[in-house]
């Protein structure tokens, strides 16, 4: 099946101090959800105080981006499913939880994996 992450950037989720226990909640039973539906991959959220860094082919760490490179934050979630429709029946629940609208992309196959 195709696999698809749903996606959101961090500026994008706009919630009160007082609402963070209820938006955590929200999501958790998503992914409760998916668990049971036997869809979920992987979900998690990049950490927004932790510099991203480039690492070249002879292990070179450079505290840089590629310069065409959009900013990557948010949070994230990896399911598997038959159809970019039910990746998007899915997006929409997190779109609910979250607050916010979510991105969502198709993984490219592996046939080798």
């Amino acid at each position: 099946m195709p696999r698809y992450l749903i996606s959101f950037p961090s500026p994008a989720m706009v919630v009160r101090d007082d609402e963070w226990d209820d938006v955590a909640d929200a999501a958790h039973a998503v992914v409760d959800e998916m668990r049971a539906a036997g869809v979920y991959v992987f979900a998690g959220g990049l950490r927004d105080d932790v510099e991203p860094v480039r690492v070249s082919g002879d292990g070179t760490v450079t505290d840089e981006l590629y310069p065409q490179t959009r900013e990557l934050s948010g949070g994230f979630t990896v399911i598997d499913v038959p159809t970019r429709d039910e990746a998007h029946a899915w997006a929409a629940k997190v779109a609910v939880a979250c607050r916010c609208a979510q991105e969502v992309r198709e993984f490219g196959d592996d046939p080798r994996a």
